[in-house]
């Protein structure tokens, strides 16, 4: 797919960073002239060293010391956390002594696939998100083939290409192979002959005998790669690469399964061959090619049914007062987050001021945007700036070219969709209200965003590939070129919704209509996930009891993982997760907090907090949902404030209280 922007590529200056890691120490040397991941679900394999850890569903897989280990995750879990436990099922080892003390090198991935070579062994692995066989390519060697377990039971077909083995922990396993191999087995290793081939392991799920068939049944086809095509507004679609005879069997998530149901799709669902995941059951899918379709969202600058009449003076007061406030040598932070939020309220007065017709008003706002925006692009600004780092392919921050923690890990690629959808936010508004503005600066503006939503593989490259977004998962991570145990995370999907929306709105105001449409997926996308895994329903199935009663939202979401605490706050602190999932409050929150019977039961949850003594700001937030389904109430709490969240303004939630149901203009977006 060709770059979203046609015109010639803007680049910042060239960043030195001391703090990045070394690509090279992983990735092979034919991928290092091209940017490389910074959020995937593979980024463990590429740092420090490579061994910790990653879940390809439905697998927890960990490559160390030359060999591959897999585990079938056991889930731990409490009121408070939900994690998935790692155990070394199997380690598949080659016996050749010259690869003792190896490391992998990834050779190559796509959006759903990673393939890791194990130097002097021989040994090639295909890691495809959603398979339920481990496979590898072995060329003369030897293999060990261990466990931590006890293995109770080995029996092989007369053909000897397939064999079953159960251990005492309850698992049963099954290897395939693609020409007849001799394997002996002892207590807790199977030894290999010099072999030659495809390997695959599968486990049995629930070691039931009528898993065993599909398992047999499909085991001869096997994914190398798989890519997701964004080919038309609100759809994406997978095309996976295989290899062997046959058709082609997988796993989708829940969220899968809900938009695999949308639209017409050449697969089978196995409706009852299913394993147990974190992000709920994986149920078998039969085909190389699926269609996703999610709901179409209406990217809006203002508020879908408007302003109540009545409201409109109050809201012109107040805006009045916040845009004189406005001052761009006010602004004392460098910090590039908290700057950009700062800049994405004063657009936010901007489009209210359009939509309660104060038109005076947005003179004073592009003033402030232009000389608050400006120093930033043009590389002037004192104390911090944009750089591009050459060795993986991005924007970083002068503060965090030289520090882990300077601007919040944004030297190392964490938040990138956080700080920059902040700034093409307010760019965003500024091109609408000045468009020559817009034309001066539209290569800037296009990087910025590029930085973390280009979509081209090939033609760009200056920038990876759909930086933060999972094309598996079908939302955000956050955590950048940090090694966790527990894989990517992402605390905030609202920050994460603010970016794509952010994008859209960008294209909307230079007119290019497939930034729109890009930016409109990939917000609706976000918006499914966000409700799919962090909005903790009252009596859902999805976790664990002792979880979903305790919580109604969640705190950061991991990959490997779920925990009600914050970065930067404890889990009691229910009014800064309720706010930290909604910030910036704009017209798309109506989407993202759409279902108002879980609206209520999240305030409810959220309001015995207030007892503890909390910021004014984080009230905000709290009463601005409250608003949703009691205006009166929320109007009322509002208008008690005395302070507001450096993001958010009174006028902002003026316009959000007086912009809810009834009374606010036609029913229909």
């Amino acid at each position: 797919m060709s770059t979203i922007n046609k015109n010639k590529p803007f680049l910042f200056p060239q960043a030195n960073s001391t703090v990045l890691p070394d690509p090279s120490n992983f990735f092979s040397s034919n991928l290092l002239s091209t940017p490389l991941p910074t959020n995937s679900f593979f980024q463990n394999f590429s740092l420090k060293n490579g061994d910790q850890p990653e879940y390809i569903h439905p697998y927890l897989i960990k490559s160390s010391n030359s060999s591959i280990s897999v585990s079938y995750p056991t889930r731990s879990s409490s009121s408070a956390v939900i994690s998935q436990v790692f155990n070394n099922d199997l380690t598949i080892t080659s016996n050749n002594k010259q690869s003792s003390d190896g490391k992998h090198i990834i050779s190559s991935y796509s959006d759903l696939g990673v393939t890791l070579d194990i130097p002097f062994s021989s040994l090639c692995v295909f890691l495809v998100r959603g398979s339920p066989y481990l496979t590898f390519s072995v060329s003369q060697t030897p293999l060990s083939i261990s466990t931590i377990h006890a293995i109770l039971s080995f029996s092989s077909n007369d053909s000897l290409t397939k064999f079953n083995f159960k251990l005492n922990n309850g698992q049963t396993w099954i290897l395939y192979t693609s020409s007849p191999i001799k394997l002996t087995p002892y207590h807790s290793e199977i030894i290999t002959d010099f072999y030659s081939g495809i390997i695959r392991l599968a486990l049995l799920p629930d070691s039931d005998p009528k898993h065993e068939d599909v398992l047999d049944r499909y085991s001869s086809c096997y994914p190398l790669s798989g890519n997701a095509k964004l080919r038309e507004p609100f759809c994406v679609e997978y095309k996976f690469e295989k290899e062997g005879s046959g058709d082609l069997l997988l796993l989708a998530h829940p969220l899968h399964l809900q938009l695999l149901s949308n639209s017409e799709n050449d697969v089978t669902v196995l409706d009852d061959f299913k394993y147990n995941s974190i992000d709920g059951e994986l149920v078998g899918i039969v085909g190389d090619s699926w269609i996703l379709k999610t709901e179409p969202v209406s990217i809006t600058w203002h508020s879908s049914k408007g302003v109540k009449e009545e409201s409109l003076d109050e809201i012109v007061s107040s805006l009045s007062k916040d845009v004189e406030g406005l001052n761009s040598s006010g602004i004392s932070t460098t910090s590039s987050y908290f700057y950009g939020k700062l800049i994405a309220r004063a657009a936010r007065l901007a489009l209210i001021a359009e939509e309660v017709f104060s038109f005076e008003t947005i003179q004073k706002v592009r003033k402030f945007l232009k000389e608050t925006i400006e120093p930033w692009l043009e590389g002037s600004f004192n104390g911090n700036g944009f750089l591009h780092d050459t060795k993986w392919g991005g924007i970083i921050t002068q503060q965090g070219s030289n520090d882990t923690g300077g601007d919040f890990g944004f030297g190392i690629y964490n938040d990138h969709h956080y700080h920059l959808g902040y700034f093409v936010y307010a760019i965003a508004v500024l091109v609408k209200i000045d468009p020559s503005w817009g034309r001066k600066y539209k290569a800037h503006a296009y990087s910025l965003m590029e930085d973390f939503m280009n979509l081209s593989i090939k033609s760009n490259t200056k920038y990876t590939r759909l930086r933060c977004f999972d094309l598996y998962k079908l939302h955000s991570w956050a955590g950048g070129l940090t090694e966790f145990t527990d894989g990517r995370n992402q605390e905030s999907t609202s920050e994460a919704v603010n970016a794509y929306y952010a994008a859209a709105l960008m294209g909307m105001a230079y007119g290019d209509p497939h930034l729109v449409t890009i930016g409109s997926t990939l917000t609706s996308l976000e918006i499914l996930g966000a409700k799919m895994w962090w909005q903790v329903k009252k009596g859902g199935k999805l976790y664990e009891e002792e979880f979903t009663k305790e919580n109604r939202i969640m705190g950061v979401l991991w990959n490997n993982k779920r925990d009600s605490g914050l970065w930067f706050a404890s889990a009691e602190a229910r009014e800064a997760r309720l706010g930290i999932q909604l910030i910036p409050l704009s017209p798309i929150s109506e989407v993202l907090f759409s279902d108002v019977d879980y609206v209520k039961d999240l305030v409810e949850w959220t309001l015995p907090a207030l007892k503890r003594g909390v910021s004014e700001g984080w009230k905000g937030f709290l009463y601005s949902l409250e608003g949703i389904y009691d205006n009166e109430s929320g109007m009322e709490n509002i208008r008690s404030l005395k302070g507001f969240d450096d993001g958010n303004s009174f006028t902002n939630l003026l316009w959000w209280i007086h912009s809810r149901g009834q009374g606010g203009g036609d029913d229909d977006e």
